[in-house]
């Protein structure tokens, strides 16, 4: 499809694809999302005795096999096994076959905050132990970020756009909204998207315990940790897996004859420009994103009917984004449907914008808000209809996906239900 005469075109998502704490498709993972399932668990992978956070959103019971040869996937870090195989799912679920989508014309963006962290971490060991001869010879292009995207664009043989968004916990979202810019502008058909991320480890874990921003207080109670909006919470759990969704240019998928999940229509960015890790103590930033995502879809604040927060469980974070969301809303904040899915998996880091754009379009397409898990006792900073506990059915013409990141890092995606 020729880039004049599409450059204000109209993006449908048509597949989507996750690996994550609650499951390693998108219909167990909804499933799971609907029956407020916990997906956070003690540390299995390692002894987490003695970092003060234990518990994690690990992936659980997962193989690539069916997806990826063994002797490839020994090559990647988990971050980028993550990626392929729900990359992997996305395009089948698209039902795009070989020469469906020109080569040129078909790209991919994928969001990550940290790359190969496993992968590093056992190589500092070896290196330490045994010298310069023992680290694997492919170690440097198995740990960049970008690695990830690569691997998928060589499956797909995508060869437009091949990009990688590193906006910590926004990376997901802003590597969504990337792709919905290329299309947009009329430089792509169709775009592989998402983000992924894999800090389940001795290196991620005692990280984020030395700047104290993960949960402490709940590990002998896991499935309790993460309690967005709770006056309960003290501090954000790990998580890892990753979320994709492939976008389309309207025409292009009306063309297939494919199922069309909503239209992606709106993409707000900011960055507060004021802390490396907290966020704007207004909310300034947070607030320029949601309504410039808003703007970008051509609605009013008044038109939003569900929305899925950022909601990290932290101190900062949920009163901040209570705040942003009513400097938006106005007096419909109150009357908006609002939840977080890390409630039930952790913050996946660059990969929670992924996971979260996938819960949101099913979220539209199912006609169902999910809930928050955990929320036993509102903050009452954060006073906002959070549903507690509890999903809803009702309808969802219009959705919001918030993400922020360590860096001042803001960026909202807006999207609709389908009408042809």
């Amino acid at each position: 499809m020729e880039a004049e005469g599409v450059m204000d075109s109209r993006v449908a998502v048509t597949g989507l694809g996750t690996v994550n704490p609650l499951g390693n498709n998108v219909s167990d993972f909804w499933a799971n999302v609907k029956a407020l399932k916990n997906g956070i668990t003690r540390i299995t992978r390692f002894d987490p005795t003695g970092y003060t956070s234990q518990v994690a959103g690990e992936v659980k019971d997962f193989s690539s096999d069916d997806y990826i040869e063994r002797k490839q996937a020994r090559r990647m870090d988990p971050f980028t096994v993550y990626a392929m195989v729900s990359a992997l799912q996305a395009v089948e679920d698209a039902g795009i076959k070989d020469g469906d989508v020109e080569s040129a014309r078909f790209g991919v963006v994928i969001g990550n905050g940290v790359g190969g962290l496993e992968m590093l971490t056992e190589s500092i060991r070896r290196f330490f132990d045994r010298g310069p001869k023992a680290i694997y010879p492919l170690l440097a292009a198995a740990i960049i970020p970008n690695v990830a995207a690569g691997y998928i664009a060589i499956r797909f043989n995508a060869q437009g756009p091949c990009h990688t968004i590193v906006t910590a916990c926004s990376s997901g979202t802003d590597g969504i909204g990337m792709a919905y810019r290329w299309i947009k502008s009329g430089m792509a058909d169709v775009m592989i998207a998402g983000g992924t991320e894999a800090v389940v480890t001795h290196m991620g874990l005692a990280a984020f315990c030395a700047i104290k921003a993960l949960a402490t207080r709940y590990n002998h109670q896991p499935e309790s940790a993460s309690r967005p909006f709770d006056r309960e919470r003290d501090g954000f759990v790990l998580g890892e897996g990753a979320g994709v969704v492939v976008l389309e240019e309207m025409e292009h998928a009306r063309s297939r004859g494919v199922k069309i999940y909503a239209e992606l229509a709106g993409y707000g960015v900011s960055c507060d420009a004021s802390h490396l890790t907290a966020p704007h103590p207004n909310g300034e930033g947070a607030t320029m994103a949601i309504r410039m995502a808003i703007e970008d879809g051509g609605l009013q604040p008044s038109e939003i009917d569900y929305i899925n927060a950022h909601g990290t469980s932290t101190p900062l974070n949920d009163p901040v984004e209570t705040e942003a969301i009513k400097a938006v809303l106005g007096e419909h904040a109150w009357k908006v449907k609002i939840s977080s899915t890390k409630s039930m998996i952790g913050h996946l880091l660059g990969g929670s914008g992924g996971v979260e754009a996938v819960t949101t379009v099913m979220a539209v397409t199912q006609q169902y808000c999910p809930g928050t898990r955990n929320l036993d006792n509102p903050d009452p900073a954060c006073d906002l209809n959070y549903l507690p506990k509890r999903g809803e059915e009702g309808t969802i013409r219009t959705a919001l996906s918030n993400s922020f990141g360590f860096g001042g890092h803001n960026a909202v995606l807006l999207f609709k239900r389908y009408e042809a």
